[in-house]
């Protein structure tokens, strides 16, 4: 298996990176889509009629 640094080999080049940038993406991804489904389910409880009993 070639890599671009190959002085590494084939399982330390598949160990990531050390700055975590994948982590990163998935914690704004996942924090991004709970921001957006908080601002969804206000849009519609506010602009719900109102029941009257």
């Amino acid at each position: 298996m070639e890599t671009q640094a190959p002085e590494k080999t084939a399982t330390e080049a598949r160990q990531g990176n050390q700055r975590k940038m994948n982590l990163r993406v998935l914690l704004f991804s996942v924090g991004g889509f709970a921001v957006l489904v908080l601002l969804i389910y206000a849009y519609f409880a506010l602009t719900a009629p109102q029941t009257t009993m």
